[in-house]
């Protein structure tokens, strides 16, 4: 089906201009401190077959944005499939162990959200998918034989890892929630800004929606049995990795069904997440309940101020096999103890810079590696990267088909969706 375009230039451009202020808010880039979260949340196997595109009214870009702002879907249940492709070396599964080893060296939980679903940052996953309004919402990722969920029913949330059969309990709204409201804001899911649907991507993708884009509604599609249109998202800029996005919209929901991103350099999608099945309906109430099995090890994370904390009790005679207080600071992100971050550029071209001081970053500087001991793991780090230099110094640039980051040899960190040209250039023009 040919692409739904104006009919003229003047048209399109003017429906780009009249775009709301409130998605020219946020610009599509990622601070070093989430560059994990963002490999999470980018890639997606392919899986859903069209079956002939729909004959569906004519409709334009902004209209269309509008009926995804506007969707608000409350019930639903269905599977999402989601595989991550940033072109990372493949470190035999090591990237799980070390997440999952940082949040236990904090004190947390194998069961912790904000650890746990970071697994989506590599590989190809299947999650289930359940919302019953703003205070029920369920995700479960599935692995081989086991399984994992984060569970949100009223002001409880629950992370239950099936493999370790360990527990994370939590009622801070801060400390995250499967997703609530299926199709408006997700505030406080678990973890927090890892997307997890279709939905949470086109949200983020449609704040970077201003002069520096193009939009346009490029056909139809069926996805998970439903009518959909295709939206397709260019940057206009040069210099980013984001070569097109295209979002596939419920025609009658508004609903996000499938997103794709495709790098600036060619190939596979580095993005590409999809309903397989939905449905509308509400979900099972015991869907949403959870009671810690007999003999898992209880968790319990942040509780907000003046409320009363306590042990999460499993079903009657069950005896857990201990309840251990999470640490808050293993909540507060990679940024946590770095200088103040800042972004430079615009639009798609936009830079996250953060200063570590040079603490903690092993850098080109082989000297000082050895001095601290930490000599074969710079060593083995800077072997993944690009060494630069410039009026900044130098560094070493580590790359991904999406993110890149440099990092300098000063303690300087510059990190975006764009080239290594690009981050050279921003070091140069700072120094």
């Amino acid at each position: 089906m040919a692409p739904y375009e104006s009919d003229d230039s003047a048209r399109a451009a003017e429906a780009d201009d009249r775009l709301d202020g409130r998605r020219k808010a946020a610009r599509y880039v990622v601070p070093v401190a989430v560059v994990g979260v963002a490999a999470a949340t980018i890639g997606l196997v392919p899986a859903l077959a069209d079956s002939g595109d729909p004959n569906l009214p004519k409709v334009t870009a902004q209209q269309l944005i509008e009926k995804i702002a506007k969707s608000d879907v409350q019930q639903l249940s269905g599977t999402v499939k989601i595989s991550t492709d940033l072109g990372l070396p493949d470190l035999g599964g090591l990237e799980s162990g070390l997440l999952s080893g940082a949040a236990k060296g904090q004190g947390g939980s194998s069961a912790d959200p904000q650890s746990k679903l970071l697994e989506l940052a590599s590989g190809t996953h299947t999650l289930r998918v359940a919302a019953d309004g703003p205070d029920r919402g369920k995700v479960s990722l599935l692995d081989n034989a086991a399984e994992y969920s984060v569970i949100h029913d009223g002001k409880d949330v629950w992370g239950y890892d099936s493999k370790s059969n360990e527990v994370y309990h939590s009622t801070s709204a801060e400390s995250g929630h499967a997703d609530g409201k299926a199709g408006g804001k997700t505030e406080g899911k678990a973890p927090r800004d890892v997307p997890a649907t279709p939905k949470d991507f086109a949200d983020q993708v449609l704040k970077s929606v201003d002069d520096t884009t193009s939009v346009k509604v490029d056909g139809t599609a069926h996805v998970a049995g439903r009518d959909a249109y295709k939206l397709v998202i260019k940057p206009r800029q040069s210099g980013t990795t984001v070569g097109a996005i295209s979002i596939a919209v419920d025609a009658k929901t508004g609903l996000p069904l499938k997103f794709t991103l495709t790098p600036a350099s060619g190939g596979a999608a580095v993005v590409d997440a999809g309903f397989t099945q939905v449905d509308f309906s509400r979900p099972a109430a015991s869907t949403f309940a959870f009671t810690p099995p007999k003999g898992a090890k209880v968790t319990e994370g942040d509780t907000p101020k003046g409320a009363k904390g306590g042990e999460s009790k499993g079903p009657k005679g069950a005896e857990p096999k201990g309840v251990e207080k999470g640490s808050p600071k293993g909540h507060e992100g990679a940024a946590g103890g770095l200088g103040g971050a800042k972004t430079i550029g615009e639009g798609w071209n936009s830079i996250v810079v953060l200063d570590t001081g040079g603490k903690g970053v092993p850098s080109g500087a082989s000297g000082a590696a050895g001095a601290t001991g930490n000599g074969d793991v710079a060593g083995f780090l800077n072997s993944l990267g690009d060494h630069v230099s410039g009026k900044f110094g130098s560094g070493t640039v580590y790359s991904t088909r999406l993110i890149n980051a440099l990092i300098t040899n000063d303690g300087k960190v510059y990190a975006g969706a764009v080239t290594k040209a690009a981050l050279v250039k921003a070091a140069n023009a700072a120094h």
